[in-house]
């Protein structure tokens, strides 16, 4: 995801300087080149050495260090990052930067840098709370700066609130966002469906599928990286909510419709992955239903819930982009141009469970979109590189 792109890690003197050691080794996972400067304070609570194991580069601490190339080395740091992040940043970094102050290493090249720059603070909560960081957390968003915002959970200190370090997942997925693709997708909204409905049955039991959500939160996350404004509406699922992306959580089929079609009139692309139920039970017992002394068989009666791809190609504006998504078992190419032309769609993903490395659970998927003009069959790929596929078919087909 990050290949040829020079991350700028900055590490100050708080507890958690300890997690950044995780976010540079997810960062080189990712295959970017790493550099890190640490603080003076940070060196109190990890080495360098543990950096420099890492990523393999040097680690910077001193604005005067006399070993480095002969080079400006803040601005040669500066001039050569895609995007720079601070994890953790403390009171005393966001100070610094937002008051343009610049007394060390990093605060001298954060000055200097004009690539994507993310702060990912972590503070007791009492110091995020106040005030004054609160201030100064409004004039780093004003100067173009992107906040990740802290957990909450049980601090070092003792305290229980915010201001903990926020995943260190979400922090590698935040510089994905902010330097992985170009921003084609700047200014359009999106609005994606991802992962199953729940239908209840009684207290204890519903209908459900197999569905994980991984294609429709990799669509939502492929969007967000390329700039797109992003609003992910998801079933019950086991997935970290994707960075820059705003979740809405559903349970069945109606919470779906409701909150899709309140959506669709400020949406320019809706993609829905989701794997809605069809059908749901038309009596939803207020107790558990029990076993029938007599043995007998029980019959459950259905009821078809709404149809959402319907109603929104019934209600497609001028200029809206839909794409529905086609799980077949059978005959996948002709029920997927079916229901192509049957729900107004501009793109259907069609892509057949049986085959090998396609389907709910695992993280690849063998599509093959098809629109009103021709048929696009993408090999084995992982959900992340379909989902971009899918996007480049969306953008390719809106512009002409």
């Amino acid at each position: 995801m990050l290949n040829g792109k020079n991350i700028l890690l900055g590490v100050t003197g708080g507890i958690a300087a300890y997690k950044a050691a995780d976010i540079c080794s997810r960062l080189v996972k990712l295959h970017a080149n790493v550099d890190v400067i640490m603080t003076e304070h940070a060196l109190n609570f990890i080495t360098p050495n543990t950096f420099e194991a890492l990523c393999h580069n040097k680690v910077t601490t001193d604005t005067f260090d006399r070993n480095h190339p002969f080079e400006v080395e803040h601005i040669a740091l500066a001039d050569k990052a895609d995007c720079v992040i601070i994890a953790p940043a403390t009171a005393n970094i966001i100070g610094k930067l937002a008051n343009g102050l610049a007394d060390d290493m990093l605060s001298t090249t954060l000055l200097a840098c004009r690539c994507p720059k993310l702060i990912a603070p972590a503070m007791n909560t009492h110091m995020w709370q106040n005030p004054i960081v609160q201030d100064n957390i409004s004039k780093l968003k004003h100067y173009g700066f992107s906040i990740i915002e802290p957990a909450s959970g049980h601090l070092a200190c003792g305290y229980d609130g915010s201001g903990k370090l926020a995943d260190t997942g979400l922090i590698a997925d935040y510089v994905v966002n902010a330097c992985a693709h170009e921003k084609d997708m700047a200014g359009l909204k999106v609005l994606v469906s991802a992962g199953p409905t729940c239908e209840d049955l009684d207290p204890v039991r519903f209908i459900t599928n197999r569905s994980s959500g991984k294609m429709g939160y990799s669509i939502a996350s492929a969007a967000a990286s390329r700039g797109a404004a992003v609003t992910l509406v998801s079933g019950p699922v086991d997935l970290p909510v994707p960075a820059g992306v705003n979740i809405v959580h559903i349970r069945n089929a109606e919470d779906m419709y409701r909150e899709i079609t309140s959506r669709q009139e400020e949406s320019d692309i809706i993609i829905k992955a989701a794997a809605v139920a069809d059908y749901r039970p038309s009596i939803v017992s207020d107790n558990k239903i029990k076993k029938k002394d007599d043995g007998s068989d029980l019959s459950l009666p259905l009821e078809r819930t709404k149809d959402i791809l319907k109603f929104l190609g019934e209600h497609k504006r001028d200029g809206q982009f839909l794409c529905g998504f086609s799980m077949e078992t059978e005959n996948m190419l002709e029920n997927s141009r079916k229901k192509l032309t049957k729900k107004n769609l501009d793109l259907i993903a069609a892509n057949n469970v049986k085959v090998s490395g396609a389907g709910f659970l695992g993280d690849t998927n063998v599509l093959t979109l098809i629109s009103k003009d021709r048929e696009t069959e993408l090999p084995l790929m992982s959900k992340w590189d379909a989902a971009h596929q899918l996007l480049d078919e969306i953008l390719k087909i809106r512009n002409n």
